[in-house]
């Protein structure tokens, strides 16, 4: 009869999320996972299959939360403009708050992107959430007169978008606050 587990499995991924978002997906050993999540080799790779297969789930755990605040931001209340500058402050702070961290997706896309095709298809389907919501939420605002009715929904959302990916990236190689705020000033611009 096989033994019940005895860990919360959603506990366990969230811990190698930590992991993996620290170390990157290469970086992090299976010693390294066993520390973080406080489980052995085998309740590893019994319970989750592979190395492989925990980093997924917790890329996905990751998606998960931090893009839900991305939409609950992008669904609520005001222009796009206010949520765009409320989205890239947050991100400012946040990164350099927190240790310049970085995005664990944007990390992993600069890590694994084109080398790991079922990563780069949980990516893609992730961003491509985004974007739509972005392109409806502009849409919208093109509809109220906020945005210019010529501009390219899509385009646009595409740039928000790479926007983030971009400081993110300029915050990790070291960019002081000017500069990031200066990026975000100039995206602000693009939404008339």
């Amino acid at each position: 009869m096989a033994r019940p587990r005895e860990f919360d499995e959603q506990h366990a991924v969230e811990r190698a999320m930590h992991a993996f978002w620290d170390s990157g997906y290469e970086g992090t050993s299976t010693e390294q996972l066993c520390a973080a999540t406080g489980l052995g080799r085998s309740s590893i790779y019994n319970t989750f299959t592979s190395k492989h297969a925990l980093f997924r789930r917790s890329l996905r755990h990751y998606s998960q939360t931090a893009h839900q605040r991305q939409l609950e931001l992008i669904e609520g209340a005001g222009t796009v403009r206010a949520k765009v500058r409320t989205l890239l402050t947050r991100l400012i702070e946040e990164e350099l708050e927190h240790g310049r961290r970085g995005c664990l997706a944007v990390n992993t896309v600069v890590e694994l992107g084109g080398r790991d095709a079922e990563i780069s298809t949980d990516l893609r389907r992730d961003f491509d959430q985004l974007i739509e919501a972005w392109r409806a939420a502009i849409q919208r605002a093109q509809r109220e007169g906020e945005i210019d009715r010529k501009a390219d929904p899509l385009a646009l959302a595409q740039f928000i978008h790479s926007t983030v990916g971009g400081l993110r990236l300029m915050a990790r190689s070291g960019a002081d606050r000017a500069a990031l705020e200066n990026v975000l000033e100039v995206a602000l611009t693009t939404l008339r």
